[in-house]
């Protein structure tokens, strides 16, 4: 159930006037007055004064006092903000066919992209409350859900004050957003072969898969019959997050269902990073019947060190081991990576030790680099899982 998870906003594009913005520009108008002195006609152009009907003859001339017509327009808008910010990436995935996929004459090797477009919108009120809302447009290569199309997900609303920051709808859950939760992922498609566990997260999908059926009087006629089942998509979370000091603290609470009709249950997460000196980052979470099943209790610890300014090393535990159908067993993982001496140039690796009784092997590790384009970057990763297959990817990423 793990979903993508949100990249940064490094970069965004205004979409409108607001007080941090060029003020707009006026239009210039020309008058043309009919031979017999009837309708005129108003069209942009150069030669006319800014905001003034010109006349010929004597006809009177009438200021448009644009600029203050534009100013009452704003005034309206003057704290709002509109934002649009993602990635886009494109590329190469290769993986290793089973026996069964090799009969079938499944491609190993197939072009796979993404395009993500953030759509932000925020105001402050004038006791410096912020107030904002969120929606994402998405499009996955070879997905089932938005392969064909680019889909618009549930969106979120949230309200930021003083280092608090309060989200409900489809949240970010606190689980999901543990700060080391993946740093093990490998080159510009951003992946590994970790185990971690189910639990819920920000989705990009709209909540296909949290339908539950009611029984209402859909058409009004006053009989409920076989007409009168209709879908309601009646999940909703409430996330918290408050920064201070270089620590984070999330606490996140998930209803799959909040109409009862749907079994699963209720989801409660929590995590703490904490940043020292931009050397040591310390990273824990905890989530309680995790993606909405029972006892699936999912332990999360993480600590990362930069022991030098171009190297940093990582030590991750999970602990998904617990009597639910999702457990998937404890998991170490040692990552790292080192930068170049160009500082364009990052290399990364990890191997995960992973104790399922399912497993063809309880090591799985990859090696992968990045460079730098200023913008954008190009990537590369090779990996081997759990299952013994090998994966292989390398493509381009850059962000707005």
């Amino acid at each position: 159930m793990r979903k993508p998870h949100c990249f940064g906003h490094e970069r965004v594009w205004p979409l409108c006037i607001t007080g941090r913005t060029k003020a707009a520009g006026l239009a210039r108008f020309r008058c043309i007055a009919e031979p017999d002195g009837g309708n005129r006609q108003h069209t942009q152009g150069g030669n006319a004064g800014l905001g003034i009907r010109e006349t010929r003859g004597n006809l009177t001339m009438k200021k448009a006092l644009i600029a203050s017509t534009a100013l009452i327009l704003t005034a309206g808008v003057a704290a709002a903000d509109v934002t649009i910010s993602g990635y886009g990436r494109t590329g190469i995935i290769y993986q290793e066919n089973t026996d069964a996929q090799d009969a079938r004459g499944v491609n190993e090797t197939q072009i796979v992209s993404r395009l993500r477009m953030n759509i932000d919108a925020a105001t402050s009120s004038e006791q410096g409350v912020d107030f904002g809302a969120r929606f994402r447009l998405q499009w996955d290569q070879n997905s089932s859900s938005r392969g064909s199309q680019g889909e618009l997900n549930a969106g979120k609303l949230f309200v930021t004050s003083s280092g608090l920051t309060v989200e409900v709808g489809n949240v970010d859950t606190a689980f999901d957003t543990a700060g080391l939760l993946y740093a093990s992922e490998l080159g510009s498609y951003d992946r590994d072969l970790v185990r971690r566990g189910t639990f819920f997260a920000y989705d990009s999908d709209r909540y296909n898969n949290q339908l539950a059926q009611a029984i209402v009087d859909v058409n009004g006629d006053g009989i409920i019959d076989g007409n009168d089942v209709e879908e309601l998509s009646t999940y909703n979370g409430i996330a918290a997050r408050y920064s201070i000091a270089g620590a984070t603290v999330r606490v996140s609470y998930i209803d799959p269902d909040q109409s009862g009709l749907i079994a699963d249950d209720e989801e409660l997460g929590f995590s703490v990073d904490y940043k020292w000196n931009d050397r040591l980052e310390l990273s824990g979470a905890y989530v309680m019947d995790g993606g909405g099943v029972e006892d699936n209790d999912i332990l999360f610890l993480g600590g990362r060190y930069a022991v030098m300014e171009n190297a940093r090393v990582g030590l991750n535990y999970i602990d998904a081991s617990n009597d639910s159908d999702a457990d998937v067993g404890d998991t170490f993982t040692l990552y790292g990576d080192y930068t170049l001496a160009d500082g364009l140039t990052n290399i990364e690796a990890y191997v995960a030790n992973n104790d399922d009784e399912d497993n063809e092997s309880d090591n799985a590790y990859g090696i992968g680099v990045n460079y730098d384009l200023g913008g954008a970057r190009l990537g590369a990763s090779v990996q081997r899982g759990y299952d013994e297959r090998v994966t292989a990817d390398m493509g381009v990423r850059f962000d707005f």
